[in-house]
Formats: C-alpha cells, structure tokens, sequence
C-alpha cells in the first residue's frame, strides 16, 4: 500500500515538474526573436522619417544672371504681354535685340512676380513706372527670384519715343548704369523723352492700350510721385 501511494506522489510530482518546465517555453521568446521584432519595428517608424535632399532652388545672381537670360532668350521666343491693372489692360511688344532685358521680363512674367505690384511712381507727362510695392509679398518674391542687375543694352538703335517700355538703373551705388530688373517704365512724353536715350534700355513698346496708360498718368500722385489710390499690376500674361 506504502509502495502504490509513494509512486501516486512521484507520478504527481513528475507532471508538475514538467508543466513547470514548459511554460516559460511558450510564452516568453527567445532572444533571437525579441530582436528580430524590435528591428522591424523600428525600421517601420524611421523609413517614413528618411526624405532624399530636396533640389535647392535655382537663384539668380550677379554672376549667373547674364548666362541664364542668354540661353533664356533662346528657349523662349514669346515677345508679348498683356499687363492687367485696377485701371485697365494693354500689351507690349519686346524688341528681339535687347535679349537679356527682352528675357529678363519674359522670365519675370512667367513668375508670377509682376503679379500684385503697383505703378508706384507717376510723373505728369512724362513717365509711369511698375514693378514695386510696399507689400512685404514683393520683397518676398525678390528674395526667392535672387538679386542682381542687367548690363545697359542702349546702342541698339531703339529711343525713349512716346509707349516706349525701359529698364531704370539701380539706385545702388551704380557708375556703369546697371539696370534695376524688377522696375520698368514707359513714356508717354509727346513724341518722347528723347534726353534718356544712352542712359536707360528701351526693350520695347506699347502696341496696344496707350489710353489705359495716359489715364494712369494723370492720377493723383503725393509724395515721391506715388499715385495717391494704389494701382495695382494684376496680372502679367506672356502671349
């Protein structure tokens, strides 16, 4: 009897023990997978994190403006554009000879960066001048585009006549008369301002629209010539 009770409690025994020994087994796993999933993981959160570089964008300078707007010029034959303002529309044609001021306004256009500046300076019977703006947006737009001038082109046989467009100098320090390329002005002197030629680069003309031009010239100006009711440049299309 002692005999069958003592192997009832080693069968018992035995059973726990090896219940004991397996369960660990089951629910904890090995170092090998504990690994494999945390890096897994980890590869899963960080891939979406890793972005290839992007591409800077391109900047005009002083140094790359004048071999940019040659092969520009080039690339891109247009030679119109309508300038939409707050007071009406007309359209200019550019002279294909004065390229890099021909192009510079093309590339200006294209940008978008005419788009919301003003005639910012009206002088009675004499001139209307674009292209600025006291809107933080502009300066914006100037930083993005980059800084530079254009070279005067003004022996091409082109005269500051009545609807001529030209290019202002910088008012930086500026011996050689280096053209501010984000301004233009026209002329609406009758038959021209003629004293200009030389100095400033006609690079094209009014061919439509001389009348939205006159009534812009004879606004309200205060101070410095600024017209007294913003007029805005809406919209420059290159046709």
């Amino acid at each position: 009897m002692l005999l069958k009770q003592s192997a009832l409690v080693t069968s018992i025994l035995l059973i726990f023990l090896v219940s004991c020994g397996e369960s660990p087994k089951k629910n904890i796993p090995s170092t090998e997978e504990s690994v494999v999933k945390s890096d897994s993981i980890a590869v899963e959160i960080q891939e979406p994190q890793i972005q290839e570089k992007e591409e800077e964008e391109f900047v005009l300078d002083e140094e790359n403006a004048i071999d940019f707007f040659f092969n520009y010029a080039k690339e891109h034959e247009e030679n119109k554009v309508k300038l939409t303002t707050s007071m009406g529309s007309f359209t200019v044609q550019l002279y294909n000879n004065v390229p890099y001021h021909k192009a510079n306004f093309i590339y200006l256009a294209k940008k978008g960066y005419f788009n919301d500046t003003q005639f910012h300076r009206v002088v009675k019977d004499f001139i209307i001048q674009g292209g600025n703006s006291d809107d933080r947006e502009t300066a914006k737009k100037r930083r993005e585009i980059g800084r530079y001038l254009l070279p005067p082109d003004a022996k091409k046989g082109h005269k500051h006549h009545r609807g001529t467009i030209s290019m202002p100098s910088s008012e930086r320090d500026n011996p050689h008369k280096l053209a501010s390329p984000y301004e233009f002005f026209i002329v609406v002197t009758k038959p021209g301002s003629y004293h200009l030629d030389g100095s400033y680069t006609p690079f094209g003309k009014v061919i439509e629209g001389m009348d939205v031009v006159d009534a812009i010239n004879n606004v309200a100006v205060g101070d410095g010539d600024w017209p007294w009711k913003n007029i805005y440049i809406l919209k420059a299309e290159v046709l």
